[in-house]
């Protein structure tokens, strides 16, 4: 195993357990976003939000930093059709990103089921196709990244694997219905797993 990836590991699943934390577990992280450190950020969902894009920065450097571990970045593949497909999978998969956006609004993307909002059940394209579209988004950017600037090296699919099986954990965990808990401990109802994993 290498060095990078040693590294590059653990720093990506960051990401996915904070939002099982928060999936499983609302109280707590709730508790933990009224701390004055992190309640100056806002209420939950503003934490959540803020949490989204640091985790996206981290993510980018992750990637930029395997790119220069393995060779000169930025670069382009040598292969026009893997630069062309790379390109498609970027665009398919932003393109479900901003949908789930626009379909469920700030609130519901960052769990607000989960916090204490009421949200809908969305049934609308593209979750009348997938469970998971941000999910399948992220994992079909990430693969067409690396295809687009790493292909065909023999370490262009680590990541884009690596993570695609931290986004289908990460989506599996979050889904699995957990319990409402009340500041006593007592379990108030049961709350479905919904479509608003960012």
């Amino acid at each position: 195993m290498s060095l990078a990836l040693l590294i590059a590991a653990p720093l990506l699943a960051l990401e996915r357990a904070c939002y099982v934390w928060i999936a499983r577990a609302p109280r707590s992280f709730s508790r933990w976003c009224a701390r004055p450190a992190v309640a100056r950020l806002g209420e939950p969902i503003d934490v959540v939000r803020a949490l989204f894009l640091t985790f996206k920065v981290l993510q980018s450097a992750v990637f930029a930093g395997w790119c220069l571990a393995h060779g000169d970045f930025p670069t382009v593949s040598e292969s026009g059709v893997a630069v062309a497909v790379g390109a498609v999978l970027v665009a398919v998969g932003q393109t479900l990103s901003a949908l789930v956006f626009y379909r469920l609004g700030r609130v519901a993307v960052f769990f607000g089921d989960r916090l204490g909002y009421e949200v809908a059940w969305c049934e609308a394209f593209p979750f009348s196709v997938l469970a998971h579209p941000q999910y399948v988004g992220s994992v079909l950017t990430i693969w067409g990244f690396f295809l687009g600037v790493r292909f065909p090296h023999d370490d262009w699919f680590v990541l884009p694997l690596l993570e695609t099986v931290y986004y289908t954990l990460g989506a599996s965990l979050e889904n699995r219905t957990v319990n409402t808990v009340t500041d006593t401990g007592e379990t108030t109802r049961a709350v479905p797993a919904m479509r608003t994993q960012p």
